[in-house]
């Protein structure tokens, strides 16, 4: 058991205002594995009040002092590299080969990237005989999940750093520990006090003080599209910038001319990976009427292969979803499905075979979906693939597009020109053309109801700068 009840808060580890706990619960086994400190609008208030003192120094930092903050953190981030592996396999589920060869990976990549960019970044041009210039937004709050914990920490904190802006952390409540292992890191890197502050607790508590927070400057949320609305109301009261990653639905086109199984197998393990807790999943997989009996019965036997189990469970290809909350609604639109009409391939309601104890949840695809059906239209989060035929290229992309989220999309063909044409009539905020792997530089957010702006690479380092226009920096 491990309790950290705690906040860091102005570089100290200080207790909560008002003492309360919660359990944090092993997925894989359903054991409380520790407690974290409940904080509240008075630990928010702290936290604030430290990052606006920091941030009138640190914001003065030059290029090279932020540099060697960042090198430094990455140099104290490979330390504890394994720690954080194991961490985020305890306590959200993810197997211990994803947490180290992804889930902590990960962190490393953003703070790399964010030390590449600020390298050669250029925050003053002239323009006649204005200057542009670009400098910190402020103090930030950051609101971040459990589904990839360090990943959703650091593509924020780490830009937000190397722009020379403050902050405070609320980590997600279900899977905090990751989070209290890098608010050390930060510490032993030498973070100046007050620039990084992380108070825990849950979205009522903690998330509404920070959105609502008249000294936060930007609120950046990951989450549901649900509790991001939330973020964005009450933030709007104070007109602080609000940037937003939140659900998806994402289509997986497969064209005629692609190499179905290739396409299939790698859509159905894409779907299935980190148990389907990712926002840009490919749930929703295209094919042509005339192949779809064929994809569905490679699916099935992707699928059908996958073994589930323990976090550290040997050969462990996926682990158990987050939650008793995540399992019971998984398992909701699973009897939906089937209530609906669409037809079940493989998986289904209830745990795998041997399973008895865990949130764990049988690799589900389900055949002969209609878009309309619930599987198609809400997202699932869980390892639950949809299979969707149609008759034309043209059908395939409107299909694609009648979603109220657009945060990623897929597609396959054999000719490269006809996947680029697809590509770019999906909307979405990022595209992967067959089989393309995740790039740390391209931006990463959605269209519509998936959120506004965008993370990762230079496009979410800029989220965190002002643009002033200082007239009549050159004499005419």
């Amino acid at each position: 058991m491990t309790d950290r009840l705690q906040h860091y808060i102005d570089g100290r580890w200080v207790d909560s205002a008002e003492p309360r706990t919660l359990p944090v619960i092993d997925p894989s086994t359903e054991e409380p594995i520790g407690r974290i400190a409940l904080g509240g609008t008075k630990d928010v208030d702290a936290a604030v009040a430290a990052a606006r003192r920091a941030f009138e120094s640190y914001a003065r930092t030059t290029r090279e002092e932020r540099l060697a903050l960042l090198r430094a953190i990455v140099a104290e981030y490979q330390k504890r590299y394994a720690e954080l592996s194991k961490t985020i396999s305890q306590e959200m589920g993810a197997p211990a080969w994803l947490s180290n060869a992804a889930q902590a990976a990960t962190g490393l990549g953003h703070l790399n990237e964010a030390i590449r960019i600020l390298e050669s970044y250029e925050f003053e041009q002239l323009r006649g005989t204005t200057l542009i210039r670009r400098e910190p937004v402020g103090v930030c709050g950051f609101i971040t999940p459990w589904n990839w914990p360090v990943n959703q920490i650091m593509c924020k904190v780490a830009p937000a750093l190397a722009a020379g802006c403050t902050m405070v952390l609320k980590p997600t409540e279900i899977a905090p520990f990751n989070a209290i292992l890098l608010a050390e890191i930060f510490h032993a890197a030498g973070v100046p006090a007050g620039v990084f502050n992380l108070v825990n607790g849950d979205g009522p508590g903690v998330g509404a003080a920070i959105s609502a927070h008249p000294d936060i400057d930007l609120v950046s949320f990951t989450g549901s599209t649900r509790a991001g609305i939330l973020v964005a109301k009450a933030a709007a009261e104070t007109v602080k910038r609000v940037t937003q990653e939140l659900g998806g639905k994402s289509a997986n086109v497969i064209l005629e001319d692609a190499d179905l199984a290739a396409a299939v197998g790698g859509g159905t393990m894409g779907c299935m990976m980190n148990s389907g807790q990712s926002c840009n999943a490919p749930t929703r997989m295209l094919v042509p009427e005339a192949l779809h009996d064929q994809a569905v019965q490679i699916a099935k036997a992707v699928a059908g292969g996958i073994k589930v189990g323990g976090a550290f469970g040997e050969g462990t290809r996926i682990g158990p979803v987050v939650s008793q909350q995540q399992w019971d609604k998984i398992q909701r639109l699973i009897q939906k499905g089937i209530d609906e009409g669409a037809t079940l391939v493989t998986g289904g309601p209830g745990r795998p075979d041997g399973l008895t104890k865990g949130y764990f949840v049988k690799p589900t695809v389900f055949a002969n979906v209609r878009n309309e059906m619930t599987i198609a239209r809400e997202e699932i989060f869980g390892p639950v693939l949809s299979i969707l035929p149609y008759r034309n290229e043209q059908e395939a992309i409107r299909i694609a597009n009648d979603t109220p989220y657009g945060l990623a999309a897929y597609v396959s063909s054999g000719d490269l020109e006809r996947a680029r044409r697809v590509a770019r009539q999906l909307r979405a905020g990022q595209v992967s053309v067959n089989g393309a792997p995740p790039d740390f530089t391209a931006p990463f957010g959605g269209f519509k109801q998936s959120g506004n702006g965008r993370e990762w690479g230079i496009f979410g380092f800029e989220e965190f700068l002002e643009v002033k226009a200082v007239m009549g920096w050159e004499a005419k």
